[in-house]
């Protein structure tokens, strides 16, 4: 326990107009300011937060034990270690993805035949990878702590779940959420679109007879999004084929993904890409629109159930429609500095959106067997 603060941390006479500190301690790394704040919360952390980070600390006011404490941890840095989970996850995925994508070029995954579906695994992961890298510049520009991506195994259709960064601390404002939010989505539409038109111009795969003629056979219809169905049609490239010996390259479906994906992150509510901008460009106002997002994913579920032979799609929506209203719950991210973005970023985020929306499809995967 001490009276004053460690030298490099500011001292109580930097911020006594907003928060009057009768007591300092240092504990497990961080510095706690115990006193009384003389303004509102907002207010207090936006004059606050400026001060503790130009010292080089991430600033949160917090309650311990009944007392009102400004809790301050240094700035975390890149430790310049080897990032050994991010690197087993990694690695991880590139083998669920190869192994999953040996079954779309229809070759033993337990052979070195399995290398056929490197083009597979590399759309995938290159379509994620941008993606995140786009959060994970911006997070840097900014001075954002965030970690490098962390890629998602899982044994399904495509073998990833995704991959996401973890951010810490505070965003300092709305332009920084902007930013961080849209550079995502945005650079992965990108890589979507360009993976999408090589997996186009590349050679159909062939699907073995004894596939097409199995009576147990089970087909996996996929929609196509309109951003994809353009690519196609500028290329003059089918994106199905009327031979069943033939199937589109699975390279496709890494621009399919990464287009599909592109559109769940956009949805507007809580921490979700769509959730960072919308409310960067709306501010408060978020909050009062995100209620309806989940509402009318349920809707659209409903619809397809009831006028569509699409039963598993309507599931699809009804799983994002209860994480929609999980992160709606949890709320926005709120910035230190809320004052509104300037033109320019408005007119990207509208754009974002737009690009967004053609990116959706109603029915993304049906299973007929």
């Amino acid at each position: 326990m001490s009276a004053q603060p460690p030298d490099d941390a500011p001292a109580p006479s930097a911020f006594q107009s907003v928060f009057d500190v009768y007591e300092v301690r240092e504990t497990d790394g961080a510095v706690l300011y115990f006193g009384d704040p003389t303004t509102d919360q907002r207010t207090l952390e936006r004059t606050v937060w400026p001060v503790f980070r130009d010292h080089g600390y991430d600033v949160q006011l917090a309650e311990r034990t009944g007392e009102l404490v400004l809790v301050a941890q240094p700035h975390e840095a890149d430790s310049g270690g080897v990032p050994w989970k991010n690197a087993a996850l990694f690695v991880a995925t590139l083998l669920s993805t190869l192994f999953v994508g040996a079954q779309w070029y229809y070759v033993d995954p337990f052979s070195p035949e399995i290398l056929r579906a490197l083009p597979f695994t590399v759309a995938v992961m290159g379509v994620l990878g941008v993606h995140e890298a786009g959060h994970y510049v911006m997070s840097k520009y900014h001075d954002v702590d965030a970690s490098l991506p962390y890629f998602i195994p899982f044994p399904s259709l495509f073998g990833t779940m995704g991959a996401v960064i973890r951010m810490r601390g505070q965003m300092p404002d709305r332009d920084a959420l902007f930013d961080i939010g849209a550079a995502g989505p945005l650079a992965g539409l990108v890589a979507a679109v360009v993976v999408g038109a090589i997996g186009l111009v590349l050679p159909p795969v062939s699907v073995p007879p004894e596939v097409v003629n199995s009576a147990s056979a089970v087909e996996i219809r996929f929609g196509y999004p309109p951003l994809l169905q353009a690519v196609a049609a500028v290329l003059g490239e089918p994106l199905a084929y009327s031979d069943p010996t033939k199937s589109i390259n699975p390279v496709v479906m890494g621009g399919w993904i990464g287009m599909f994906i592109t559109f769940l992150n956009l949805i507007p509510v809580g921490q979700l890409d769509g959730g960072h901008i919308l409310r960067s460009l709306v501010g408060d106002t978020a909050d009062r629109i995100a209620p309806l997002v989940p509402t009318s994913l349920f809707a659209l579920a409903g619809y397809l159930y009831l006028t569509n032979d699409a039963g598993n799609a309507a599931g699809i929506w009804v799983m994002w429609g209860i994480m929609a209203s999980v992160v709606t719950f949890m709320g926005s991210v709120e910035p230190i500095d809320d004052r509104p973005l300037d033109k320019r970023r408005v007119a990207v985020g509208v754009l974002t959106f737009a690009l967004g929306a053609l990116c959706f499809m109603p029915v993304p995967i049906q299973i007929v067997g």
